[in-house]
């Protein structure tokens, strides 16, 4: 007899759960830096159109294909399209993705615990504000350190998916969700009220349109994509254990609403802080590693208590995050070998343990002793995340919605956005509509412009 599949308890369940796996380092981490590169309020106005008429579309097609086949995101698009080759094989993107970006994620997530660490031993209160963003370099570039705290933060992750749907990723979603929004909330208030964070508010305000140029609309629906978790399989998984009777469109709102605002309430708890620090808001990749540390040590002068507290929670925000989205990508192997190769759900984990954490034990190592091993001049960290970025979110976020847009039966998009005939269809020529045309015309202007502009 067939093990039934497992499913998420409700519609809260739901939201929580997939907007764990959209909230992550790509609100806190990137979507700072990004929009500092790229014109402050201008990109972030844009980021919240792209959002909600491009992202969400792409977001509610790939929930369809999860919970239509009702399968993992491999065999997905098999069963849907009645074992089409094509299809077939577009599948084991779904998994080489995920697997891809957990590997170098996890990297970044040890890293999170490394500077918690920091935190906790007041690290930053010792060491003069000027030395303090040149701890990254000397501790990246390490031979094992780096290595361990990336195998130890993969390994709780997967712990926490070996306790299956509910008792694993639901309850931990429905208790760090909700705390990553507190602390989020409690290090822009402090952030606000330092000397000279006015700046950094009307930075995110009042937008300055100069600025804006075909770029900044690329990187607006690439940081969006990136986010919300889309093309990476994850959005399938989740949508495989999404009860016929939730309403999608909610859930998928709810949850796209939900990233919008934890990306905005994390770029007023930064920004701020940086521009009261005197840092370049287009700092980059290094802003939370580098910069964020030394307004902390730079604060500790004069409010030492509070400063080191705020570095604590501030550290623990961005370990928090980083779990609940490399959560989501481990599960997609998961699902995949339990369904396909019978493995019970701890002998998975091992093997997605294994794999993700010995490409990844690569990635960390690619900042210091394989630092010489190169691939068109990018180091294998970088070359991963290249890939990912730049090619395979877009390939498979545009095979989603042209499979729902255009092979799959209109019948059938119809019948699971409406639960059936149960839920209002009204504006279903509408989103039909962005997934069918607006969705893949966005996608390939991303693509082109990451590739000619």
């Amino acid at each position: 007899m067939a093990k039934k599949r497992e499913k998420f308890g409700g519609r809260l369940a739901v939201i929580l759960a997939m907007a764990g796996s959209a909230i992550g380092l790509g609100n806190i981490w990137r979507f700072p830096y990004m929009a500092g590169e790229h014109g402050g309020a201008a990109f972030v106005i844009v980021y919240i159109f792209a959002t909600l008429l491009i992202s969400l579309p792409v977001f509610l097609a790939e929930v369809m294909i999860g919970r239509r086949s009702h399968t993992n995101a491999r065999d997905a698009f098999a069963r849907l399209s009645r074992q089409h080759p094509f299809w077939k094989a577009a599948g084991y993107l779904t998994i080489l993705i995920p697997t891809l970006i957990a590997s170098y994620y996890s990297v970044i997530g040890g890293w999170s615990v490394e500077y918690f660490i920091k935190a906790c031993s007041l690290s930053f209160l010792h060491t003069p504000a000027d030395e303090i963003s040149g701890l990254f370099g000397p501790f990246v570039s390490s031979a094992w350190t780096p290595v361990v705290l990336h195998l130890f933060f993969m390994g709780i992750c997967v712990g926490v998916v070996a306790g299956g749907v509910k008792s694993g990723i639901e309850k931990f979603s429905k208790v760090s969700l909700p705390v990553l929004f507190v602390l989020v909330v409690v290090i822009l208030a402090y952030s606000v009220s330092l000397p000279g964070a006015r700046q950094g508010v009307q930075y995110l305000l009042h937008p300055d349109w100069s600025e804006l140029t075909p770029r900044t609309f690329a990187y607006a629906m690439g940081q969006s994509f990136y986010s919300l978790s889309l093309g990476m399989g994850a959005i399938i998984t989740y949508g495989s254990y999404v009860s016929k009777k939730e309403n999608i469109l909610v859930t998928s709102t709810g949850t796209a609403v939900s990233d919008l605002l934890f990306a905005i309430l994390a770029g007023f708890a930064i920004m701020p802080a940086v521009f009261a620090a005197g840092i370049e808001p287009g700092a980059g990749p290094g802003l939370i590693f580098q910069s964020v540390p030394y307004v902390f040590a730079r604060m500790g002068a004069t409010l030492p208590v509070l400063s080191s507290v705020m570095a604590i929670l501030f550290f623990l925000t961005i370990i928090v995050a980083a779990m609940t989205s490399l959560i989501s990508l481990v599960e997609v192997g998961v699902s995949f070998l339990m369904e396909r190769k019978g493995l019970t759900r701890g002998r998975a984990c091992w093997v997605v343990f294994a794999v993700c954490g010995g490409l990844g034990t690569l990635c960390s190592l690619s900042f210091g002793p394989l630092a010489g091993v190169t691939v068109g001049g990018m180091s294998l960290f970088d070359l991963l995340d290249w890939i990912c970025s730049n090619i395979l979110l877009l390939v498979m976020a545009l095979l989603a919605v042209a499979f729902v847009g255009w092979v799959l039966p209109r019948r059938v998009v119809r019948d699971e956005f409406t639960n059936g005939g149960t839920v209002n269809g009204r504006i279903f020529p509408v989103v039909l509509f962005l997934i069918k045309w607006v969705a893949p015309v966005a996608v390939l202007i991303i693509f082109c412009t990451n590739f000619i502009l």
